[in-house]
């Protein structure tokens, strides 16, 4: 049975991959077109157009899915279902009732509907998280639910990481809703409102480390942008210094204060304290936090 599948970030790069595997290999892959990135402004390919090219799917790079052409291509192509994870334009009608898509979304919905679940699940001090794979409607991720699975987050585990786990996931749970939707067999649970939480999109406000804070509360900010935003600590009025690991710490110096410790530096929080393990000064790479100690000193 041909298909669709509608992405674009690296997650859902990865849920391509898996989909590819599988009965469900897509006949087209829809993704947003290149864009300018980097300090060069070179044009780049989202990373589901690169993981399609690899794979050797035929690529629709659709400035706006709901025009007519690029509608008409994919309700062609669907097939029946049509999956989309992470594509990153609104669905809109007729599209949305022409063809039925199964979306793969990384929170235990309602619990983080919206742009950025598995940052804000992080950043919240979340115990859990998980994926589910639910029917596309116009309300923000509000469809009903065809399968969910929970997994635990652990309490140094970075974006990095878990959303490579949940993009497997969700490659599995898609896998599985397509079969069970091609044989009739899919069962659906609505949602509701109770426990429903927003994840925003990631602002510029919410990269800067407030040592006012808990260090918990700053050590889940940093491993929920790392390693693709990143969290960053003021030093001074215009100096700055990228946060990329961390380790809590009972007791250590008043908030926003430096100290010296077995060679690392250790910086004050609201409550606790974080000695700093991986940082990255402006303008250079990643290192340990002992090697920046040793070439600055304490700020």
């Amino acid at each position: 049975m041909p298909g669709v599948y509608l992405g674009t970030s690296e997650f859902a790069a990865t849920v391509l991959e898996i989909l590819a595997a599988s009965e469900h290999r897509p006949d087209l892959v829809v993704t947003l077109p290149d864009r300018r990135k980097g300090r060069g402004r070179k044009e780049q390919a989202s990373p589901v157009a690169e993981a399609a090219a690899r794979l050797g799917i035929e690529v629709l790079k659709s400035a706006d899915v709901n025009a007519d052409e690029d509608r008409a291509r994919i309700r062609e192509a669907s097939g029946g279902w049509a999956s989309i994870c992470a594509f990153g334009q609104l669905i809109k009608e007729p599209l949305l009732s022409e063809v039925p898509m199964l979306n793969v979304h990384p929170s235990l919905l309602p619990r983080w509907r919206g742009a950025a679940p598995v940052e804000r699940a992080i950043m919240a001090g979340d115990a859990e998280t998980g994926v589910c794979v639910m029917r596309l409607v116009a309300g923000l991720d509000s469809g009903p639910v065809a399968l969910r699975e929970a997994t635990p987050i652990e309490p140094d585990e970075d974006y990095g990481s878990l959303s490579a786990r949940l993009a497997r996931t969700g490659g599995r749970l898609l896998v599985e809703a397509l079969t069970a939707a091609g044989r009739d067999e899919i069962e659906w649970e609505e949602q509701g409102e109770d426990g429903v939480t927003y994840a925003e999109k990631i602002t510029a406000e919410d990269r800067r480390v407030d040592p006012g804070e808990s260090a918990r509360q700053v050590h889940d900010r940093v491993r929920a942008l790392t390693p693709h935003i990143g969290a960053w600590l003021p030093l001074g009025e215009d100096d700055r210094l990228g946060l990329r690991a961390t380790t809590v710490l009972e007791s250590g110096p008043p908030a926003g204060r430096f100290e010296e410790r077995d060679g690392w530096p250790v910086l004050g929080c609201g409550e606790g304290a974080l000695r700093l393990d991986r940082v990255q000064p402006p303008g250079k790479k990643e290192m340990g936090g002992d090697a920046w100690l040793r070439g600055n000193g304490l700020p």
